[in-house]
């Protein structure tokens, strides 16, 4: 395979980028005790929305852009890399469950207003416990007249203060199924949630109305999953390669002992470590994000093996960026803590890297029966 990305998606990164690093301002961030709503979600996204990107991924048949998932990692990566704080993650997941989950009308009618930028969607699936599979469901569903109303509550919804429809997954019948509920109709409360560029909320729903996905249901979850892993290891392997230019930066300007620190083996061997991670981080994302657009056998397996991997080695490159700033590094005056819980909360938020690794097994132990 030839990983080397066509002039469109350099234009298309690179357009990202100017854009990104334009509008991205971390100073508010960077203040003791600054939180996400500091981080200004509707400002930014309102410009994005101009660009097209709310609609990157929806078909042209639904009023969206139709591109494939290498476009889509241009643009995420670019937005990990200067850890944009907008509805994005949120949107592409309601979006996609969506897609997956809704009848031909309901796409359309959905998706169109995403499209269009005239809409914000957040995904409501994980338990309090974390998790996002199917067992002790902590929200249920009774039919009413026409219609159905939602009871319980969904944690780490990522998005959803910002949103205006949330797609639900809840109990009906003992199965799983998904619902639209408008966000009015929801209590939504942020969460101290430790990456402060990233809204993570809590969803209470009592008696809501809404409106049933009447696709397949099973099919839902596995295809958002596959594309958010991507979404996240996207952001991670970008993120690397932010926090090694920052390393590589202050270490050839800060001096010590009348040397650049850069000069020292140990500096040396810490930087390198990062450029390989970095390196085999973006083969993983670029080569799930070929899979996935091709429709490919092996998409849910390069998916899971892209972000069990670039997460944690964004995770253990943001350490050894602060390592490599020394004291000054832990500041709040710095932006590396903000990449370090970025790293942290990519690497937890769709269930530790362990979990993805379970999944390749599970994926190899189906293909070799």
């Amino acid at each position: 395979m030839n990983f080397t990305l066509s002039d469109d998606h350099i234009a298309l990164r690179d357009s990202a980028r100017g854009f990104l690093e334009k509008e991205v301002d971390l100073a508010p961030l960077l203040v003791p005790g600054a939180t996400v709503e500091q981080a200004g979600y509707g400002p930014l996204w309102t410009k994005a929305a101009g660009l097209g990107w709310p609609g990157m991924v929806v078909p042209e048949a639904y009023g969206g852009l139709g591109m494939d998932y290498l476009d889509l990692i241009m643009v995420i990566g670019e937005a990990g890399r200067t850890l944009a704080s907008m509805p994005l993650f949120g949107t592409l997941a309601g979006s996609w469950a969506i897609e997956a989950g809704g009848d031909e009308t309901q796409k359309a009618e959905l998706l169109g207003t995403v499209a269009a930028g005239e809409a914000k969607l957040a995904l409501a699936v994980a338990d309090a416990n974390g998790s996002y599979e199917p067992g002790a469901a902590e929200v249920k569903a009774a039919r009413d007249g026409d219609g159905y109303r939602l009871t319980g509550t969904r944690a780490f919804v990522v998005d959803a203060a910002s949103a205006d429809r949330l797609v639900v997954a809840a109990e009906l019948d003992g199965a799983r199924r998904w619902f639209v509920v408008d966000a009015a109709a929801a209590q939504i409360e942020r969460l101290d949630w430790r990456d402060i560029t990233r809204e993570v909320c809590s969803v209470r729903l009592e008696g809501a109305a809404a409106t049933l996905l009447a696709g397949d249901a099973d099919a839902v979850w596995p295809f958002v999953r596959d594309r958010l892993y991507l979404v996240l290891a996207a952001e991670s392997a970008a993120g690397i390669e932010a926090v090694l230019a920052d390393a590589i930066g202050y270490a050839n300007e800060r001096v010590a002992f009348g040397r650049p620190i850069g000069a020292f083996q140990a500096i040396k061997h810490q930087l390198a470590e990062i450029a390989g991670q970095s390196e085999c981080a973006n083969v993983g994302v670029q080569y799930a994000a070929w899979a996935l657009s091709a429709g490919d056998e092996t998409a849910p397996l390069a998916a899971a093996m892209a972000q069990s991997y670039a997460s944690e080695a964004y995770r253990a490159a943001t350490h050894r960026n602060i390592q490599i700033f020394g004291a000054i590094g832990f500041t709040w005056e710095m932006k590396n803590h903000l990449f370090y819980k970025r790293a942290r909360c990519n690497a937890e938020l769709l269930g530790a890297p362990s979990r993805q690794r379970e999944d390749v097994v599970r994926i190899l132990e189906r293909k070799a029966a």
